[in-house]
């Protein structure tokens, strides 16, 4: 059996309850991604023990229950089983790249405060051990668009802003660019990371779930706002 970590180790005081379901990071990968999800199951322990279970070869590194207890299922040097086809910035095992981190919700109600302070404590601890920026925690949804829309639209993706655990986006003062198409929308989101192979559609939704999940219909100046830098302006 795996030997426990210690909060030496992780920097947490998380309940060690180790998973089969892992292996080694290929090609000598390091974490500098994390990649959040909802469980979707009924409980804590569900997903837990599911999460635990080798017949569905599935996995994470941590798992934050409602209430805010935190369990480590993989060491954060070894590779789970959490994220699946899908890519970011142009690159495809996300696993070997990435810490993944499930929260226990069903993707239909908000995340309660003791979970959320749980995660910003863990997502400091690592962001500083691994030396991951702040853009570098994404949602399962950004990497996986269509295929999956965790940790979905009730996800308080700007309280992690606000502390510079995610990406932020521009203020609502600032001014959307005008007579946007496609082409453009789907430049700049590639250029924020979203590169995996998708439709129009389902690129619009996965960046819409990130930064706008209240928004509907068809694209809209607004939608670009979040996916511009100080260098796309500059070529607007």
């Amino acid at each position: 059996m795996t030997p426990p970590p210690t909060s030496a180790d992780t920097g947490t005081d998380a309940i060690w309850h180790p998973s089969p379901n892992f292996n080694a990071r290929r090609h000598d990968l390091t974490p500098h991604l994390v990649v959040l999800h909802y469980t979707a199951m009924d409980s804590a322990e569900a997903a837990l023990e599911r999460l635990c279970d080798p017949r569905y070869e599935v996995s994470a590194h941590y798992l934050i229950a409602a209430d805010g207890r935190l369990w480590q299922m993989v060491r954060e040097a070894d590779r789970a089983w959490h994220a699946g086809a899908g890519e970011w910035c142009g690159q495809e095992d996300i696993n070997s790249r990435s810490i993944g981190i499930e929260l226990d919700n069903r993707g239909d109600h908000p995340f309660s405060a003791a979970q959320m302070n749980r995660l910003e404590e863990l997502l400091r601890a690592v962001l500083l051990r691994w030396r991951i920026p702040a853009s570098g925690v994404i949602g399962h949804s950004c990497m996986a668009p269509g295929r999956k829309c965790d940790p979905g639209a009730r996800f308080d993706w700007a309280r992690l802003a606000r502390q510079g655990l995610a990406s932020a986006a521009p203020g609502a003062a600032a001014r959307p660019e005008t007579d946007v198409g496609m082409d453009r929308f789907r430049a700049l989101a590639r250029r924020r990371g979203f590169t995996a192979d998708v439709d129009d559609a389902t690129l619009l939704q996965a960046v819409r779930l990130r930064f706008r999940p209240w928004q509907t219909g068809p694209l809209t100046d607004r939608d670009v706002l979040p996916l511009l830098t100080d260098a796309s302006r500059a070529e607007a």
